[in-house]
């Protein structure tokens, strides 16, 4: 009788443990993520971008950029752009950024089409650089800034340097002064990875 009672009891007790198994293979590794993730513990210290990573879902709206991404030919013809942002005018560092955008975008060879490159001041342009932009850059497109909603307490002063996905999400950012090779490495690996724009 205790023969049999042991011989009943094994079987139930073999299921529970694969079934217990089977949990812990398939839940363990999804709670070990997110403690990691919440406990900030065991994270890479290594990256493959240059930039500084805007994982917040802004937008250039966010930013203040007027009309950008809500209709119109962006809407039209969904690319990723650089886009220089200017909340105070262009000055040297925002030419300079604006130059920068055209070189990564020529760089870009056959894939320049997959991209575009954009500014946003927030004051009106010198007259002088206004004629440049026109006949140095045909295909700058030219947005107006908010200077009243561009947070300028979280981003350091100056002109900056944006990556903006085809579906309008700022993806990575850079500040005057970056490399221009470093820039354009991370968006010929976004172009490479994407399967938009």
């Amino acid at each position: 009788m205790n023969t049999l009672a042991i011989a009943d009891k094994l079987p139930r007790w073999r299921g529970r443990a694969q079934l217990l198994g089977l949990l812990a293979v398939v839940l363990g590794p999804m709670l070990l993520a997110s403690a990691m993730y919440h406990g900030q513990f065991w994270l890479p210290q290594s990256r493959s971008y240059h930039g500084e990573l805007i994982a917040s879902g802004q937008t250039p709206a966010d930013l203040g950029v007027a009309g950008a991404w809500d209709g119109g030919e962006l809407l039209a013809a969904p690319r990723w752009q650089l886009l220089v942002t200017a909340p105070d005018g262009c000055a040297a560092d925002c030419r300079a950024l604006v130059y920068l955008a055209r070189q990564i975008h020529i760089g870009l060879g056959r894939e320049a089409p997959r991209a575009s490159h954009a500014l946003a001041h927030g004051a009106a342009l010198a007259a002088d650089y206004a004629a440049t932009l026109q006949a140095e850059y045909p295909q700058l497109l030219q947005l107006v800034l908010d200077a009243e909603r561009y947070p300028a307490a979280q981003l350091p002063a100056g002109a900056q340097l944006w990556i903006v996905d085809p579906h309008g999400n700022l993806v990575l950012r850079y500040a005057a002064g970056s490399d221009g090779k470093q820039i354009l490495d991370d968006l010929r690996y976004l172009l490479k990875i994407s399967q938009i724009g």
